[in-house]
């Protein structure tokens, strides 16, 4: 069934007016014609059964039936990316919505080679992912931002999970009890409480060195090593969200 993601408020009886982009999107691609029936969400009211009400020139009409599922909220873990070519960036918000991400944040480092991110684009990739895969949110992706300037708006309660290539150099300080990152797994193995994380995943290239400094010193980093090869951002990325999902997401739990 065709579900939908809008801003409006959702209640039995409501009648609503897609946006244009939407309207098009049901009756001239998904070819939905009245009386059909579909699934609305909006990341606050859960889920409801609708129906195509009227179709016309200026767009279509929907009328809000019943709630099918009650609104919940997944775990509450961010992605931390640094910008990296248009094609992997956009595979990466994808993959994030359907791990699970509540939030998408873009960054900028020393060796970040992509100048800039098409936000809105990245934004409706995020929303027809989230429709796509039975969520009841839609998760933000933010505009980027420096790394240094993220680090100093940082909340040191949400731990951030520090993914890079040279985490397994034996020469690295990593400050842990081998003067190494540890696994993915087993630095996560253990917590009881799992609270808000992050995860952050570099550039092409990897960290500068004072960017790895910076990160090893901070109170609320927990580095890890992905394996013993080196993956693109967009492997990174999905590797490191599952394992966070396998150890203290929501994986072993029923669906919402």
């Amino acid at each position: 069934m065709i579900r939908l993601h809008l801003s409006d408020d959702l209640a039995a009886g409501a009648e609503i007016t897609p946006a244009a982009d939407q309207a098009h999107y049901l009756v001239h691609v998904m070819r939905a014609k009245a009386g059909d029936a579909l699934l609305l969400f909006n990341g606050r009211d859960g889920e409801w059964r609708a129906r195509l009400l009227a179709v016309d020139k200026r767009g279509c009409r929907l009328a809000v039936e019943a709630q099918t599922r009650p609104q919940a909220i997944g775990p509450d873990l961010e992605l931390v990316v640094a910008l990296v070519k248009r094609a992997r960036l956009e595979t990466i918000v994808e993959k994030a919505v359907e791990l699970g991400c509540r939030r998408i944040r873009l960054a900028t480092t020393r060796r970040t080679n992509a100048d800039r991110a098409r936000v809105e684009r990245l934004q409706a990739i995020a929303v027809e992912a989230a429709e796509q895969t039975g969520r009841l949110d839609a998760p933000e992706v933010m505009a980027p931002e420096t790394l240094d300037r993220l680090l100093d708006g940082w909340d040191g309660a949400r731990r951030l999970m520090f993914c890079d290539e040279a985490g397994d150099d034996p020469q690295a300080d990593w400050g842990g009890p081998d003067g190494r990152a540890r696994p993915a797994l087993e630095a996560m193995a253990g917590t009881a409480d799992p609270g808000p994380w992050a995860v952050l995943i570099g550039p092409e290239g990897g960290f500068d060195p004072a960017e790895r400094a910076r990160l090893r010193a901070l109170a609320f980093v927990t580095p890890v090593t992905l394996g013993p090869r080196i993956l693109r951002a967009d492997t990174a990325a999905i590797a490191a969200l599952a394992l966070w999902q396998a150890a203290l997401g929501d994986w072993g739990r029923t669906k919402a």
